[in-house]
C-alpha cells in the first residue's frame, strides 16, 4: 500500500469530526504519514499507570494517543469551522495550502 500524503502539518490547529472528543478543537503535535494518524492536543487522553523507577515516581499519568487524520479536520482561519484543504501556486511560484471554504492561506 502506498503511503498517502497528509494535508495536515505539524503545528494546524484542528477540530475533531467523530469519536468521544468531537467537536474539541486542539494542535496538531505530531503527524504519522505511514499510518495515517495525528497527535492532537489534549484530545483522545488516556490514563497510564505507571510503575515508580529509579527516576521518577509512579502513579497515574495522563497522555495523548494518536487519531485517525481522516477523523479531523483543519480549522479555517477566518472563521473558525472544519475546512477542506487546498492548494493554490502564488504569482512567485510559491505552492500555499487553502482553506476552501473561505479562499484564506494556511500558515
Amino acid at each position: 500500500m502506498t503511503q498517502q500524503k497528509l494535508k495536515i502539518k505539524k503545528g494546524d490547529e484542528v477540530i475533531v469530526l467523530t469519536g468521544k472528543d468531537k467537536g474539541a478543537k486542539g494542535e496538531v503535535l505530531k503527524v504519522i504519514p505511514a499510518e495515517n494518524r495525528v497527535l492532537v492536543k489534549g484530545v483522545n487522553v488516556v490514563t497510564k499507570h505507571q510503575k515508580p523507577t529509579q527516576f521518577s515516581a509512579g502513579g497515574l499519568q495522563k497522555k495523548e494517543l494518536s487519531i485517525h487524520a481522516s477523523n479531523v479536520a483543519l480549522a479555517d482561519p477566518k472563521s473558525g469551522k472544519p475546512t477542506r484543504v487546498g492548494y493554490k501556486t502564488l504569482k512567485d511560484g510559491k505552492k500555499v495550502r487553502v482553506a476552501r471554504k473561505s479562499g484564506e492561506t494556511i500558515g
